[in-house]
């Protein structure tokens, strides 16, 4: 059990907790500043440590993090180059200086009160992304933590805080980042609403350049007016287009790697660019998975209904589709995504539903019998199962729609 603090000891609920609650969204994690108190006070008071850069503490009951109130100073290069300074002594307003937006340095007392020192509440309302301070520049990933909160709120980023954005990039700090920090903030973005719009704050900001070279590229690269005229836009459009049906991650990332290149470059190289691009950003496997299947198979899938059995085929077994039927389902909503947003009236997407219904045919066969009556000889099992669903897939085209 938790007991009190001092009456000198004062604990407030910060951040995004507090801009979550006035902007009615669910809030889903609490974070405590605790001001006027010292690490032995707080481990007096049954809290348990966990900080190791800055004395953070486990609330004995919630098990809520409570750090205390502190300052830092930048002095080195990147997002590690930082000293804290953790004071009984540290003002509340002191301590949200230090964090990045407006909207994210608010705190409410004991009592509920509102204590809002930098106008997060007005920028909330006029769905603004505003730095505190000048501070802001110190930190790179403050580049990257603007633009998903613009796919969040679908806010716009304040011209003085683009400003310091662009400063960033232009002085190279975000080269200090790690591929796994960058990985993070883009892989949250992608989660959001709005992922076009993260990837519109990096390409003003000029971080999309730096980060994402191979979408950057697409802004440049021309598309029939039917298309909408542009990859880059299409290709944004698409990710908007995956977040609005609820995609998982890697079907959204799938959904930005797959065509890294317009109409006329050959998978080939596509599949090279995506990989590329999940190398450097060290993507989890089954995203760099998904975007390589894609780039692979994206117009296969389009053409799904001209294929020939030996086509349909070929590609429900480079999906895996057999064994593992959620690689078919990404191929199959990555591929719709790019299809759809070329459209200003998006259709039910047939060559998902075809696709989905000759794997249906596929399973159909039962290679344990195939196999039984095949012999012992592995490849002359594995000709025969191939044999057996080819004729399958025969018979359902001959049969024609039903």
């Amino acid at each position: 059990m938790a007991r009190k603090h001092p009456r000198s000891v004062q604990v407030y609920s910060v951040g995004g907790a507090v801009r979550d609650e006035l902007l009615g969204r669910p809030v889903a994690d609490h974070d405590w500043v605790v001001v006027g108190a010292t690490p032995e006070m707080m481990l007096a008071s049954g809290y348990t440590p966990v900080g190791r850069d800055f004395p953070v503490f486990l609330h004995p009951d919630t098990h809520e993090e409570h750090a205390l109130a502190r300052t830092e100073r930048k002095h080195g290069t990147g997002y590690r180059g930082f000293e804290f300074f953790a004071s009984p002594d540290v003002t509340l307003e002191e301590d949200l200086a230090r964090r990045d937006l407006t909207i994210n340095a608010m705190a409410r007392d004991a009592a509920g009160a509102l204590i809002d020192p930098y106008g997060g509440e007005r920028d909330l309302r006029a769905g603004v992304l505003r730095h505190v301070s000048p501070a802001f520049a110190e930190d790179p990933l403050r580049v990257l933590r603007v633009a998903r909160f613009a796919a969040r709120f679908d806010f716009t980023v304040a011209p003085a805080t683009m400003a310091l954005m662009r400063r960033i990039v232009a002085a190279g700090e975000l080269t200090t980042l790690a591929a796994e920090r960058v990985w993070q903030e883009l892989a949250k973005g992608l989660d959001e609403p709005r992922p076009s719009r993260m990837l519109a704050v990096l390409r003003t900001s000029g971080a999309l350049a730096v980060l994402l070279p191979e979408v950057d590229a697409l802004y440049d690269t021309a598309l029939p007016r039917a298309r909408g005229g542009n990859a880059g836009r299409h290709v944004a459009r698409a990710v908007d287009y995956a977040a609005a049906h609820r995609y998982d991650l890697p079907a959204r990332y799938a959904t930005l790697a797959q065509d890294l290149g317009g109409d006329a470059t050959p998978a080939r190289v596509n599949v090279r660019r995506a990989d590329a691009l999940s190398s450097r950003l060290r993507v989890p496997v089954d995203c760099r998975d998904a975007a390589r299947l894609s780039a692979r198979h994206v117009r296969d899938v389009e053409r799904a209904e001209r294929l020939q059995p030996a086509q349909l085929l070929n590609l429900i077994t480079a999906a895996d589709a057999l064994r593992r039927p959620e690689r078919l389902e990404r191929l199959l909503a990555a591929a719709e995504a790019h299809a759809q947003s070329r459209s200003r009236t998006p259709r039910a997407y047939r060559p998902a539903q075809f696709l989905r219904d000759a794997l249906a045919i596929v399973k159909t066969v039962d290679a344990g019998a195939v196999a039984r009556e095949s012999g012992r000889d592995a490849d002359a099992i594995a000709k025969a199962i191939r044999a057996a669903r080819l004729d399958a897939l025969r018979r359902w085209r001959a049969a024609g729609p039903r």
